[in-house]
């Protein structure tokens, strides 16, 4: 959604207009996509770090599922290619730095954690749904 809004690739926006620039209008398609009623928002590993997007999140009486990936089965995932501006130079250590802090905000945010390391994605959503649908009952 944020490259429709922008019409550019979040590579050329992070190169073109900055990090900063790039999270303002993450943040802008958040607030759009968290008023969709009934649907499954996927998001990018940085959206909901900055304390004004947590907020955000909290406060929208979402389900929040923390898929959570180790390093060895997210590299293939990911390639941690030029289209993950914030992987360039050292992508293995890059992501290790991420995720050490990015983590307990995920954990924080998470009404659920799942270990999705080599599980398929039929047996991730049979985990979800019976717990989603207790809590939303």
């Amino acid at each position: 959604m944020i490259e429709e809004k922008s019409q550019k690739k979040i590579g050329e926006i992070f190169v073109d207009q900055g990090e900063d620039a790039f999270r303002k209008l993450e943040f802008i398609v958040l607030q759009d996509v968290l008023l969709i009623p009934d649907c499954v928002i996927s998001l990018g590993g940085g959206a909901p770090i900055k304390e004004q997007s947590q907020e955000l999140i909290t406060s929208s009486n979402v389900f929040v599922v923390f898929l959570d990936i180790s390093l060895a089965s997210a590299a293939p995932r990911v390639g941690f290619n030029r289209d993950r501006p914030l992987l360039l130079g050292n992508p293995r250590a890059q992501w290790q730095a991420l995720n050490e802090i990015r983590r307990p905000i995920y954990q924080s945010l998470s009404d659920m954690s799942i270990k999705v390391d080599d599980v398929k994605v039929e047996e991730i959503v049979s985990q979800i749904v019976p717990t989603f649908e207790a809590v939303s009952n």
